[in-house]
């Protein structure tokens, strides 16, 4: 390992930037077990740039940079570093060799400082024990250079999603690496976190280092991205600068298709009120939040980052039980302590993190998709469960939804992050519910997975399921909702109509 990464970096080294290939990918193919995850695929990056991946879930983007970064060999096909060609037999090679990533999900051990983390198998030692007042001042001088306000003797454990996040990038930072891959590195961040990673990018952009981002969020690919290439399939479909491509043509590239309607809101009958929530509130968290749902409503909930809209979610399936207020569903007021009984009354909920409280991850897709079905008795027949027609209506429901996996018998941590979001949906959808919460139902979906379940959403609605949507990204909410809730720091500060939802009312009811 370089000596680089048994000390303290210096991002202040002189600015440079050249257009010279870093790392270079040729022709490269990777197969699981019935799936040709990348088909003779190409990619280059060039040093002080950033180069964004694009392709919807499964299409061969994270299995590319699990290649790079040495956590899967391929089966053919030949990776260059600086011109040289480079043999990857697993994730501390590919650091020794100057190549570091930051995974979506990340990776790090609660019970362990900050510090320790950073520089684990590599602390500094004094006559052979850990120096660990040297240990918090390299880890200080790190956080210094990169602008990062951490205390480095924290407890990962105690730290928030964002936080940890930087500690990520600061790790990786760390090693002095060349290529540095990011895997939706701002899906937990806010959006003041979101500009502090884009100025530790340019930053590390000016001395040279080459950047793969892996994102679904367009508007990021345009503030950060110097080049773009699209994935469809497993297939290496083009490589453009991003300031000569538009939004139109990335989604076109990607999904093989025009996706000419986004939020594909259609007006349908909206008929007796289902849900009535008056005055709910959980102690030190949200307080007095009344309002309905309708049949065939859409209801959709806005608000920034910890505003305490997952809260209200929350309560309502009784994951957390309410401590004031009353629960009505069909006009009748219900006791909902637990998801159990919430379910009884035909309430479903998908959480906002899949991998937690979500996927049971080394289950197979079909005992994910079948579990709050069985537990609800819908396929119980005198006693028995009607397998066979539990594995068709899930069969049918994964062809609905377009699930792309092998078989259902695949295990479901196999599955990329949108197929296995698209996976939890059917989960619920098979309990035939009539009151459905998604709390960020398309975070970390690409944006023909979006559309799909955009379509799916209005067609429950059409059908007479009252809607409670939950989101992050304000054009979703304005553009699927009929009527708009906003928070602020646990309270309601509104509820607004379609005709009268638009982002700077929202932001200025989120703000107050």
């Amino acid at each position: 390992m370089s000596s680089a990464s048994l000390r303290e970096v210096d991002i202040s080294t002189a600015t440079r930037r050249t257009d010279d290939v870093l790392l270079e990918v040729a022709g490269v193919v990777k197969k699981f077990p019935g799936v040709v995850a990348l088909d003779n695929v190409k990619f280059k990056l060039r040093a002080g740039t950033v180069h964004a991946l694009m392709g919807e879930n499964g299409a061969g983007k994270s299995t590319l940079m699990k290649i790079i970064a040495g956590v899967y060999i391929p089966d053919s096909g030949e990776l260059r570093l600086k011109g040289r060609p480079i043999e990857l037999t697993g994730p501390l090679d590919a650091l020794n060799n100057g190549i570091a990533m930051i995974h979506q999900e990340l990776n790090l051990m609660g019970p362990m400082t900050v510090a320790e983390n950073i520089w684990i198998g590599r602390e500094p030692r004094r006559f052979g024990f850990v120096d660990h007042g040297e240990l918090r001042r390299r880890t200080q001088a790190l956080f210094d250079a990169l602008r990062i306000d951490l205390d480095p003797l924290a407890k990962v454990g105690t730290l928030s999603i964002a936080n940890r996040q930087m500690v990520e990038i600061a790790k990786a930072v760390s090693y002095d690496s060349d290529v540095l891959i990011m895997d939706e590195p701002t899906s937990a961040l806010t959006e003041h976190e979101v500009g502090h990673l884009f100025r530790i990018i340019r930053d590390l952009k000016a001395r040279g280092k080459g950047i793969v981002y892996i994102t679904h969020k367009m508007n990021e690919l345009y503030d950060i991205a110097d080049e773009v290439s699209v994935f469809r399939d497993g297939k290496f479909i083009d490589t453009r600068l991003a300031a000569d491509i538009t939004r139109d043509q990335i989604i076109q590239m990607m999904v093989g298709r025009e996706v000419t309607q986004m939020f594909p809101k259609e007006p349908v009958p909206i008929t007796d009120v289902v849900l009535k929530v008056d005055h709910l509130a959980v102690d030190g968290i949200f307080h007095d939040v009344s309002f309905e749902v309708r049949a065939g409503e859409i209801f959709g909930f806005a608000g920034l980052v910890g505003s305490g809209r997952s809260n209200v979610a929350e309560a309502l399936f009784g994951v957390v039980p309410a401590t004031a207020g009353t629960i009505l569903i069909d006009g009748k007021t219900v006791r909902i302590g637990s998801p159990a009984v919430a379910m009884r009354h035909g309430m479903a909920f998908l959480t906002e993190d899949r991998k937690d409280s979500g996927c049971f991850l080394t289950l197979d897709v079909l005992a994910n998709m079948d579990s709050a079905a069985l537990s609800q008795g819908h396929y119980l027949r005198g006693g028995f469960v009607q397998r066979a027609q539990l594995e068709r209506d899930c069969k049918a429901m994964a062809m609905s939804l377009r699930i792309k996996t092998p078989t259902l018998g695949e295990t479901i941590q196999n599955l990329s992050g949108g197929n296995q979001q698209k996976a939890l949906i059917g989960r619920w959808l098979l309990t035939k519910p009539k009151i459905l919460i998604l709390d960020e139902p398309t975070r970390g979906i690409d944006v023909g997975a979006k559309a799909e379940i955009h379509r799916l959403i209005s067609e429950l609605a059409g059908k007479g399921v009252a809607v409670i949507l939950i989101s992050s990204e304000l054009p979703e909410v304005l553009g699927m909702s009929d009527r708009v809730l906003v928070m602020h720091e646990g309270r309601m500060t509104g509820i607004l109509d379609r005709s009268e939802a638009d982002q700077v009312t929202v932001m200025n009811l989120a703000s107050q």
